[in-house]
């Protein structure tokens, strides 16, 4: 089955922007995975289809109506199992882990807000997941939308030349990539580190490893926590379970 993206927002002509060109833009042709895109606007109110309306309470700017977007979400099939996700700098961050998850999966339909957002009552009936691709603010949720999008693509079957290209990149392993090197091998007085000129299969790979890690620990002390946190844990639980073995071993 395909992989299928909907969107919904008010300004379609955006899409699919970016996702045209490069490894999607080839998918998409390919049908690797579909997109559709849902104006909002087509499902506003009255004859000007009035899609927002000022805050209750007060306050700058407009909210988009949950009774509009209500309806422009109820245009997909009932049947439909796809997560539905609001893109919002409040969501839950957009991690790898999660990515990889979506592409597993059967696609998605994505929210696209505008203005001040979108009235909280649509977001509560209709269970709407919040994500975040990052902690700033957006005038929509086009470009956030593109982004989770963009991330998913490129880990389907097929989109991506070489099935490991994906295995040793940021976050993959928990940690940041290491860094890269082509021809030539010595530009600007600036020479390839010799290891990787070795043939050495282990020894770069110790390298590259080493490397991953210095960059995490120095540029992410948050993933490096994690990182070293989940390879503690790996070890007690190995050395448990060596130990299960070897009582076992000695039992009679």
């Amino acid at each position: 089955m395909t992989w299928s993206a909907t969107l919904l927002t008010l300004f379609p002509e955006m899409l699919p922007g970016p996702l045209a060109h490069s490894l999607a833009g080839r998918a998409l042709e390919r049908g690797l995975w579909s997109l559709e895109v849902r104006d909002i606007r087509g499902f506003g109110e009255g004859r000007h289809r009035q899609v927002d309306d000022t805050p209750f309470g007060g306050g700058a700017g407009m909210v988009m109506r949950p009774d509009v977007l209500d309806r422009a979400i109820g245009a997909t099939d009932p049947a439909d199992a796809r997560p539905l996700l609001y893109l919002s700098p409040r969501g839950a961050p957009l991690t790898q882990a999660r990515v990889r998850a979506l592409a597993a999966g059967p696609g998605v339909t994505l929210v696209c807000g505008r203005y001040e957002g979108v009235d909280q009552r649509v977001l509560d009936a209709r269970g709407i997941e919040e994500v975040s691709i990052g902690d700033y603010v957006l005038s929509g949720g086009e470009l956030p939308a593109l982004v989770l999008l963009d991330a998913c693509i490129r880990l389907l079957p097929g989109v991506m030349g070489a099935a490991d290209s994906g295995t040793d990149e940021s976050f993959s392993a928990g940690l940041l990539e290491y860094p890269h090197y082509t021809r030539p091998a010595e530009w600007q007085g600036r020479a390839v580190p010799e290891v990787l000129l070795s043939g050495h299969h282990g020894a770069i790979a110790a390298w590259r490893r080493d490397q991953a890690e210095q960059i995490t620990r120095a540029r992410r002390p948050d993933l490096w926590r994690a990182h070293a946190g989940s390879q503690t844990a790996a070890k007690t639980h190995g050395g448990a379970a060596s130990a299960d073995m070897d009582t076992a071993a000695a039992a009679p």
